[in-house]
């Protein structure tokens, strides 16, 4: 195995020590290699990626074959490699091509299996997306993480997402029903530009949410019983205008899935 692979695989233990005194030993940081697209340092053969580019109401995707490994996909404006600290870096800008479902741009991960097909797994089981990242600019509101309903009705809701605000506030906004309405809970702070860790865990009918070692339960109705679901996580931004320089950036410095 070379060196550069060897980088991508190895944990610091210094991070994965100072995650570990908060319980966030999900969310384990790697040594990152800055000189590596974003796919050699993260396993990102179970994503697809969704970009700000592309046709109206048809975004540009890039799908996990040519995203993973040491030769995989990146893009100088919107997806690339931090050269300084190796963080996988998401730009998504206040203008720019959007989903028919969405007014909002976004550079964002979709959760996939390893067979290529698209993911959508069922409440029952316990399901967990974790995270350490930092936000170093954003206009409004960004979504850095979601649990997005798949097959098995007509919605397009997402079941919850992770909100992040210029001034620190964290929020999670957790869905009423698949018809809709979204219920605000603030759940942390973090300056602009300080790194965090969050892990979203999903089991039966129970959302359980760390942020920073503090944790929160929230039940699920019922009434998405029928719905499989899914991941998403990037730079999802929540303000949209003419411009494209203002907008937001997030840094990933680890992510990781797991299904049991």
């Amino acid at each position: 195995m070379n060196k550069r692979k060897l980088l991508a695989i190895t944990f610091s233990a210094a991070v994965v020590g100072t995650l570990g005194v908060l319980g966030i030993t999900n969310a384990s940081a790697a040594t990152l290699d800055p000189t590596l697209p974003p796919g050699g340092n993260f396993n990102l053969s179970v994503w697809q990626l969704q970009l700000p580019t592309g046709s109206p109401g048809k975004p540009d995707t890039i799908q996990p074959a040519q995203l993973k490994g040491v030769n995989g996909y990146s893009n100088p404006a919107y997806f690339w490699t931090d050269k300084t600290d190796g963080s996988m870096t998401f730009w998504a800008p206040e203008k720019g091509v959007t989903t028919p479902n969405s007014n909002y741009a976004r550079s964002e991960l979709r959760e996939m299996n390893a067979n290529g097909s698209a993911a959508d797994w069922t409440l029952a089981g316990n399901h967990t997306l974790s995270a350490q990242l930092r936000i170093p600019s954003v206009t409004k509101n960004v979504c850095v993480g979601q649990v997005h309903l798949g097959s098995g009705g007509s919605s397009t809701k997402p079941l919850l997402e992770l909100y992040y605000r210029p001034n620190g506030d964290i929020y999670l906004g957790t869905e009423n029903s698949p018809d809709g309405g979204q219920t605000l809970h603030k759940v942390g702070n973090v300056a602009l530009g300080v790194k965090w860790t969050y892990v979203i865990n999903v089991t039966g009918n129970k959302i359980n949410l760390t942020v920073n070692g503090t944790k929160t339960t929230y039940s699920i109705p019922s009434s998405f019983n029928a719905y499989r679901q899914y991941f998403k996580a990037g730079s999802y931004n929540q303000s949209s205008s003419d411009s494209t320089t203002n907008g937001a950036k997030v840094k990933f410095y680890a992510l990781t899935i797991t299904h049991s």
